[in-house]
């Protein structure tokens, strides 16, 4: 359920530049509680750095960016501490390969949270059989597949007890077979309420989850509005020519 009277995202004219290469300019955007965007577009067009930004990954080159009300922009502001309450799920899975399952996932909570080690293992294992993957908490990362990984990751960010998910391509790295097994945890977030900004190739996810899609290219939002509005009568010629080549 959206709740439009708060905002957890607010961006202002945000202008992103690599060198001399501008990769957005001047985008504005609010995120709303309980809002899931999905973010879609061509390669290079800018989905991911947008991404990247909302969490200062990427540090904008000017404009301002407020989570939960605290301008993120701010050099006063504590970025590591905000950090905490936005997971981010990215293309490689960046799991510790030397650690079990259950210590990738308790070590952030455990140190940044203070959690108590019992909690945390309590905790992870609770995530882990909302995955399906509980029998794995004792297995290193080289025991599992790209999907069951990714699974993992997603219950990392979890862990910590995130108001605002990202997801940069979650799936573009994995085997077809296991696509659906990462995008059914995802539909389960999103079905519970969780604030999420996804960047995806995965069209029939955008369409079935999303409140919103974003058409990103030529350094901004392009076009935007529900899934149903951009998949069947797309206004901006360049989502029209997108569309076509991937559907």
């Amino acid at each position: 359920m959206i709740d439009n009277s708060k905002k957890i995202i607010e961006v202002k004219n945000l202008t992103k530049a690599f060198g001399s290469l501008t990769v957005l300019e001047n985008v504005d955007l609010t995120i709303y509680k309980g809002e899931v965007v999905c973010i879609i577009g061509p390669s290079g067009g800018g989905k991911s750095t947008l991404l990247r930004c909302l969490n200062l990954l990427e540090e904008p080159t000017g404009g301002e960016i407020y989570f939960d009300g605290t301008n993120i922009t701010d050099k006063k502001s504590d970025i590591n501490k905000l950090r905490q309450k936005i997971g981010m799920v990215f293309q490689q899975f960046n799991l510790f390969p030397h650690m079990t399952v259950m210590k990738n996932i308790t070590i952030a909570p455990m140190k940044l949270l203070k959690m108590p080690k019992a909690e945390a293992e309590a905790e992870g294992h609770r995530l882990l059989r909302r995955v399906g993957l509980d029998e794995k908490a004792d297995a290193y990362p080289n025991q599992l597949s790209g999907g069951q990984k990714q699974r993992i990751a997603i219950v990392r960010a979890l862990m910590m007890k995130p108001e605002f998910m990202l997801f940069d391509e979650p799936t573009s790295a994995l085997d077809p077979e296991m696509v659906g097994e990462v995008l059914d945890v995802m539909k389960s977030l999103a079905s519970e309420g969780m604030t999420m900004a996804v960047v995806t190739h995965e069209m029939g996810f955008a369409r079935e989850v999303a409140d919103r899609i974003l058409f990103v290219c030529d350094r901004g939002i392009a076009e935007q509005g529900e899934p149903k509005k951009i998949f069947t009568d797309p206004q901006n010629p360049r989502t029209k020519q997108f569309l076509q080549s991937v559907l």
